[in-house]
């Protein structure tokens, strides 16, 4: 049996300012419902990925700016960084590590990123 991870919320504070960070920064805005006066689900993907992040109202009890250690792959993490300062994100430069390059970024609500290219084992 396979079990796949498709969705992880995000605790944010304000929904459009996270929506519109998260969209600047090239994820997909998949979906974008109020359910009631209670509950607004935004659905949002990295381009290539199989898992999603919701943002909302009423989505998680989780305070803003609490998730720690989420990570991106992508192929050039130096690429990734220009992407993101060109997208007015203050991303950390480029550091390698045994286990590959990273760049970090945060949300607007300090929800924090590393952003990864794996190492090339010959």
């Amino acid at each position: 049996m396979d079990w796949k991870i498709e969705l992880i919320a995000i605790p944010v504070t304000d929904v459009d300012r996270a929506k519109d960070f998260y969209t600047k920064i090239g994820f997909n805005a998949d979906h974008d419902h109020r359910v009631d006066e209670s509950m607004r689900f935004v659905q949002l993907t990295p381009p290539g990925s199989g898992c999603s992040i919701c943002i909302g109202e009423g989505v998680t009890d989780a305070a803003p700016g609490s998730v720690r250690g989420m990570q991106i792959v992508v192929a050039s993490a130096e690429d990734a960084y220009k992407h993101l300062v060109a997208a007015g994100v203050d991303a950390s430069p480029v550091e390698e590590l045994a286990w590959g390059k990273f760049t970090y970024f945060a949300d607007p609500d300090g929800n924090q990123w590393a952003v990864q290219e794996l190492p090339q084992y010959n």
